[in-house]
């Protein structure tokens, strides 16, 4: 196991993500060691850790004020990403786990990716898959971050493919030898053998076909307004679904507290909580550390094998 440490970065250091590092560092005084939280040096004192000037970025008068976003906030969180994204390719961090980030915050200062995951996706290389796991589902998602009218014509055997192979690795490395991966069709019933749309019978079926006979246990298209219920009584070990509120809808009625995303398909590994920066609640002693605490496990886990 490598000994270098998983860089936790704070995010919008006006929401949730301080307060969560925080949190878990407190829950696990133990562990410590095994972590580099990144941000704000005036925070970082706080935390008691060693050396906190080596992870600091911001300004030296930098601050957290909590459920209070502005510029400064916005490039500090950039900053940590950098900084994360960078130590982790020369070994310096094993993992990242990222604090949650305001995407329309983060656009007004220059950044030029829809989220996280297309960050670290251009900094590392490799071909990034959008995953959820932690709790009681595995979910991977075919399209992310664009407009529902994009989705069917991004939806090829590529990118399918890509997912489902994501998601057959990351449940072999959390146990199963054989994973069962459910793919979930576009249109309502899975077209209806193309009463309801073709997408799901001339691209989806296809590509499923493909890898069953590589000797993959992939079943569909499946209609997702059922396979989800299928995945929790233990039919599959995971879902791939074809655009993000299809999969993230069921996954955080369920394992909102408890699940985590992870960047599949990169040379390194990144995980976050599933949830955003919650400016309305930071500060406030509200927030839940589930997420945030799966996320670092799961980092743990992916980086160790």
């Amino acid at each position: 196991m490598s000994e270098a440490p998983i860089a936790l970065t704070c995010g919008d250091p006006a929401g949730v993500g301080p307060e969560l590092i925080a949190m878990w560092i407190k829950s696990h005084p133990q562990l410590i060691s095994r972590v580099a939280p990144i941000g704000p040096l005036s925070w970082l004192k706080t935390l008691g850790i060693k050396n906190p000037e080596a992870f600091a970025v911001g300004s030296s008068d930098s601050t957290v004020n909590p459920g209070k976003p502005d510029v400064e906030g916005s490039r500090i969180a950039i900053a940590a990403m950098e900084f994360a994204a960078k130590g982790v390719a020369e070994g310096k961090f094993r993992a990242v786990v990222t604090g949650p980030v305001s995407k329309n915050n983060l656009s007004q200062v220059g950044y030029k990716f829809p989220g996280q995951t297309e960050f670290f996706a251009y900094h590392w290389s490799g071909e990034p898959v959008m995953a959820f796991a932690g709790g009681k589902m595995t979910v991977g998602l075919v399209t992310w971050h664009i407009p529902l009218q994009a989705v069917s014509s991004q939806i090829n055997s590529t990118n399918i493919r890509q997912t489902i192979l994501a998601l057959i690795q990351l449940r072999k490395k959390l146990g199963d030898k054989n994973p069962r991966i459910a793919v979930c069709g576009l249109n309502p019933h899975a077209g209806e053998n193309g009463l309801l749309g073709s997408e799901d019978k001339t691209i989806i079926q296809p590509a499923i076909e493909s890898l069953r006979h590589e000797g993959y246990d992939v079943t569909g298209p499946l209609s997702g307004d059922t396979v989800f219920y299928r995945h929790l009584k233990g039919e599959f070990d995971a879902v791939a679904a074809m655009y993000h509120d299809q999969g993230l809808a069921p996954l955080k009625s369920i394992d909102f507290a408890t699940s985590a995303n992870l960047t599949l398909g990169l040379k390194h590994v990144r995980t976050s909580p599933d949830h955003g920066t919650a400016f309305e609640i930071a500060g406030k002693g509200l927030v839940d550390c589930g997420s945030f605490d799966a996320a670092v496990r799961l980092a743990e886990i992916l980086s160790s094998r």
